[in-house]
């Protein structure tokens, strides 16, 4: 597999022999080889330019991947016994998939085979962004607020993001992947994102005050690049960057497998900012859907080969939209406020139990990781685990 270095000098490629490769070749190639998926695929990888995801050249210089060599690795789980007195003997792996501004209404209508398959092994559910109306912990239902709710489990006013422009979060409050490097035994992590404030600004990657460096596995930065897909609109661009994207988070999500992974995807919010509720937000949620199944067969295959992993997966939104004409959003009405959580696991609390929150995403991943966590840090957070007690 390539392997990249993260370091101060130009980004270096080197071919690294990876045990499983041609199995997850022959298994990538018998799902987009499928008519519809290969063909809006391979349109959008012909404009940007793209290689195919088996033969990396060298990547923008944005992109960092890895603070080592990115070699296949499995972190082992302590053998032992859970609180509930089952057997602890596999390894817990999480990855949640964030795909921006689908109001529920909309995903429950738009076929969307990728995440309903991902949700046919455990559960789908809407659930809420925003805060408590009329409370100190009633947010903006804007992007970057939602990012920072799941990612931190606590309200704008505690994370103290209230926008996507001029960023100032509270680092107080620990971010999940700053908790995940925080544990005794090494944790491995990953982050493939369209929108590269999400690590630099939102979770402070490299700052001392938000926990130092956090990632393993990187790859953004391609917005920023001149050099990546020059030749397409705003709005193509994005597209292509979210298929960049995918690509390598569902390489490495086989090859290497890191315990804690956060992809985000950003097309079906320009789409719906362009032209709200429309056929062709229909046709960008159908598009980003396809991505999911790229990263759900990743998964599959990986425990297909690697029997001892035990994976949680956790597709979401940031945020609904405005119910006049879907272009907006960022007010406090029930469409906006209206999110949705698609999960694997089958241990999930139904709506009849209560409502979710985006803040309950992050205490979900802390009991499945089986993360420790240090009590001032889980003493402030605003939601509770999704698993049912």
């Amino acid at each position: 597999m390539p392997t990249w270095v993260r370091s101060k000098k130009p980004i270096e490629w080197h071919e690294a022999p990876v045990p499983g490769q041609r199995a997850w070749a022959d298994f990538m190639m018998s799902k987009l080889m499928r008519p519809g998926f290969f063909f809006v695929s391979l349109q959008v990888e012909v404009l940007a330019g793209l290689h195919r995801f088996w033969a990396y050249a060298r990547l923008p210089l944005p992109v960092l991947l890895s603070m080592g060599v990115l070699m296949a690795q499995v972190t082992v789980a302590d053998p032992g016994t859970s609180d509930d007195g089952v057997e602890v003997n596999k390894t817990p792996k999480t990855l949640f998939v964030v795909v921006d501004g689908i109001p529920a209404d909309v995903i429950e209508r738009v076929n969307t085979p990728g995440i309903a398959a991902v949700a046919a092994e455990g559960s789908y559910q809407r659930a809420y962004v925003g805060g408590e109306l009329g409370m100190p912990t009633e947010s903006p239902t804007v992007s970057a607020v939602g990012y920072m709710s799941l990612l931190t489990g606590t309200w704008s006013n505690k994370h103290n993001v209230r926008a996507n422009y001029g960023i100032e979060p509270n680092y107080a409050f620990w971010d999940i992947f700053r908790v995940a490097k925080h544990q005794a035994r090494a944790v491995s992590t990953g982050l493939f994102s369209t929108w590269t404030d999400n690590r630099t600004i939102l979770m402070g990657d490299g700052l001392e005050a938000a926990g130092g460096y956090k990632f393993d596995f990187v790859a953004d930065g391609y917005e920023k690049d001149p050099a990546f897909a020059p030749s397409l609109e705003d709005v193509e661009r994005i597209q292509a960057v979210d298929l960049q994207v995918t690509t390598l988070a569902a390489k490495t999500l086989f090859e290497s497998a890191p315990d804690l992974s956060w992809v985000y995807l950003q097309h079906t919010d320009d789409i719906g900012h362009r032209d709200g509720d429309s056929p062709s937000m229909d046709l960008a949620v159908r598009w980003v859907d396809a991505r999911v199944s790229e990263l759900w067969a990743s998964v599959q295959a990986r425990r297909q080969h690697f029997v001892d992993e035990d994976w949680l997966v956790i597709v979401t939104t940031d945020h609904g939209r405005t119910s006049s004409n879907g272009k907006g959003h960022g007010g406090q009405s029930d469409r906006e406020r209206t999110i949705w959580i698609a999960s694997n696991s089958p241990r999930m609390v139904s709506a009849a139990e209560r409502r979710a929150a985006i803040v309950d995403i992050y205490p979900t991943i802390v009991e499945h990781m089986r993360f420790d966590m240090p009590e001032e840090v889980a003493a402030q957070l605003e939601g509770q685990s999704l698993f049912s007690q």
